[in-house]
């Protein structure tokens, strides 16, 4: 049996493993190992979390600021990074070029 660490809340020593995730019993506290419990993890507006090179889809019509374009609800868009500040996703859409979208109005395809 493989040694699991203790829960990074409470400090139980009785977690377990249900797939990829660790989950404290005495807690009900849900963590992966690989992501340190400090650390911010972006989520699509379903709750998915995201990581560079994902492709998401646009789940309603964002407008272009400083122009008359708008990004319409289902655009996918490939090959995501995730940055930090006011928007959490850098891209590049076709046919309007590099921009920033928030991950509340994206959903991981």
């Amino acid at each position: 049996m493989k040694d699991l660490p203790a829960c990074p809340e409470c400090e139980s020593v009785l977690t377990y493993e249900d797939g990829a995730m660790l989950i404290c019993p005495e807690c009900g506290h849900e963590w992966t190992e690989a992501a340190p419990a400090g650390a911010k993890v972006i989520r699509d507006s379903v709750g998915n979390p995201l990581t560079d090179g994902d492709s998401v889809t646009v789940i309603k019509d964002l407008k272009v600021k400083g122009s008359s374009l708008v990004v319409k609800r289902g655009t996918k868009v490939k090959g995501i990074r995730l940055v930090d500040g006011d928007h959490d996703i850098d891209c590049k859409i076709d046919g309007i070029g590099a921009m920033g979208l928030k991950s509340e109005f994206v959903k991981k395809v």
